[in-house]
């Protein structure tokens, strides 16, 4: 597994709390003077008992670092801090990944880049943010909605509709409404933090909406409908002002009793599943005229039903994750219904008892091949939810809010580590349950690119490289490691794909020759080969690979080094 945007932060205990970020002027305290920092919501401040001067301060966009006592500061980007609440791909080649982001834009990112590596440059503000669900326009990347409750003009239920031919942002809320300092009972609809926003997948000319009630517009948010009735338990007692009669803070975090996702059937048009952060689900079959209510009778109270699957496969298959960390049960909830809801069964398996369950996806090309994001990482079932493997990959522990599957990649949205994609899950569509000895798997179809003429010209075997090319700066640090063999670590950018024909085996083979496909033609060059323990031996017990470069005529693999893809390992299975 890559990161995107993503570097290693050694963590710091922090010195207390503090809402303004402040330097002692007098070592009595006699007087303050106030310090700016590059980023608001300022929380946490480290300062160096052997250094006063070396300070680490925490914010609401991430960390900032300072050598001089507060005078100049480390950008937040810096470092992979970023928090996503839910993600988006869009149809461009290379694919980007949108996300909105606790305390900052909503951003995009593409997958790839042609530097070798992927710069900050590379990435577009489409909307203010920062929290809500994003959702590209199928047809048309250039239109991203985008909900902006928290760093946004708006009001209630804000809803952004951004264009980027030129830049500009325009509010297409549901329904116009002040809300600060106001109770959510008081209020014509309630939205959460995060209110599902989505397309029909049978009309891009129409598009979904969900606070407490489900809304459709057809003109690209100029006007909505409401369709559907308040579909929350609507408890009057858990919609009074958060901070109650003194302070009635009531900034958008804190509305309940809300749709938390949205699922318009791909199968059947019409057909739309809606679940709420008060423990519901309901579904319409008649394109909202009539709702049914379909809770599984084993959804405990007052549940966050985060997300609703469908089954790519079969249209009477859904699944449901759950969770309700906040209120002290950190148990899994997992169901599936296998006959359009009229039952569901819990799928929790061998899944670890003390994981919270996010965001549950079902393969599009793989029946019965599921993930599931949690306060931890992600796990994978290949049979449906009868039991659940961890992924590894180099995925930090870290919060997963959401997970996609963009053709044969998996891309995550983590909530404080930025987004990683699994390159290429072909292995695991490809195994089967015991299945015994060597394997090679067929590789996905891979489409040959070619980099910038100067990208990672300025790599050496050893050291910290610090351009991509002529003119893009970026960090990127070659070592050796404990095996003898070598790694790349992406300081300040984040890590571009292989580059060149991925294939994964079973070991148990004696050379590279017997890992070709039957039959296709040789494409001599072998980039990298990567091996589970270490060496160069084909022998091990683990899912290996092997990357080969896309030319048809031999050539040296690589040119002073800075060509050559390194190996990554998905992770032991």
């Amino acid at each position: 597994m890559r990161r995107v945007r993503e570097q290693i932060f050694e963590q710091l205990t922090p010195l207390g709390a503090v809402a303004v970020a402040h330097r002692e002027i007098d070592r009595r305290g006699a007087s303050f003077t106030e310090i700016q920092t590059p980023h608001g919501d300022n929380h946490d401040l480290w300062i160096d008992p052997a250094d006063p001067n070396r300070m680490i301060e925490g914010n609401d966009g991430g960390a900032c670092v300072s050598c001089n006592g507060g005078q100049t500061w480390s950008s937040i980007y810096n470092q992979p801090t970023a928090q996503f609440y839910r993600i988006d791909t869009d149809n461009q080649y290379p694919y980007r990944v949108y996300a909105t982001q606790q305390d900052n834009t909503t951003i995009s990112t593409p997958s790839a880049a042609v530097w070798g590596a992927i710069t900050l440059g590379d990435c577009t503000y489409p909307s203010t943010g920062e929290s809500g669900f994003v959702a590209v326009h199928p047809e048309d990347p250039n239109i991203v909605y985008c909900g902006a409750i928290g760093s946004r003009p708006g009001g209630a239920g804000a809803l952004q509709r951004y264009d980027h031919r030129t830049g500009q942002i325009q509010l297409v809320n549901v329904w116009p409404e002040a809300f600060l300092g106001i109770a959510p009972k008081d209020m014509r609809y309630r939205f959460a933090w995060t209110f599902p926003i989505v397309f029909s997948p049978h009309d891009s000319g129409i598009l979904y909406a969900a606070g407490n009630h489900v809304f459709r517009s057809r003109d690209e948010g100029m006007s909505w409908g409401e369709i559907s009735p308040d579909l929350s338990l609507n408890d009057i007692a858990r919609q009074e002002p958060s901070g109650g009669d003194i302070t009635r803070e009531n900034a958008g975090a804190e509305v309940h009793a809300t749709c938390a996702s949205l699922a318009p059937s791909p199968h059947r048009r019409g057909e739309i599943w809606a679940s709420t952060d008060d423990g519901l689900v309901h579904v319409t079959r008649d394109d909202g005229e009539s709702w049914q209510h379909v809770t599984p009778r084993g959804m405990p109270k007052l549940a966050h039903v985060a997300c609703v699957e469908i089954s790519p496969h079969e249209p009477e298959t859904i699944y449901l994750a759950a969770t309700r960390y906040k209120l002290a049960d950190y148990k899994p909830y997992l169901f599936r219904s296998t006959d359009g809801g009229r039952t569901f069964e819990s799928i929790n398996g061998n899944f670890p008892v003390d994981e919270i369950t996010r965001v549950v996806r079902a393969d599009p090309a793989r029946k019965g091949l599921l993930f599931v994001g949690t306060e931890t990482g992600v796990y994978f079932s290949l049979n449906d939810g009868q039991s659940w493997m961890r992924i590894g990959g180099g995925l930090p522990v870290v919060p997963v809010y959401d997970l996609k599957i963009k053709e044969t990649d998996l891309v995550a949205g983590t909530h404080g580590r930025s987004f990683w994609i699994l390159d290429d899950i072909t292995p695991l569509r490809c195994l089967i349950d015991d299945s015994p000895g060597c394997r090679v798997f067929e590789p996905r179809t891979t489409v040959r690119t070619k980099l910038h003429f100067g990208a990672l010209r300025s790599l050496r075997p050893v050291g910290v490289a610090h351009a991509l090319a002529p003119g893009v700066g970026a960090g990127i640090r070659t070592f050796r490691k404990p095996d003898g063999s070598s790694a790349r670590e992406y300081l300040d950018v984040g890590e571009n794909p292989p580059n060149g024909a991925i294939v994964y085996y079973w070991p148990h083979l004696k050379s590279p020759d017997e890992a070709r496909p039957p039959g296709r033609r040789q494409i001599p060059t072998i980039v990298s080969v990567d091996d589970p323990r270490s060496g160069s031996s084909w022998r091990g017990s683990a899912l290996a690979k092997f990357l080969g470069a896309l030319r048809i005529h031999s050539r040296p693999p690589c040119m002073g080094g800075y060509l050559n893809s390194l190996p990554q390992r998905l992770g032991q299975l």
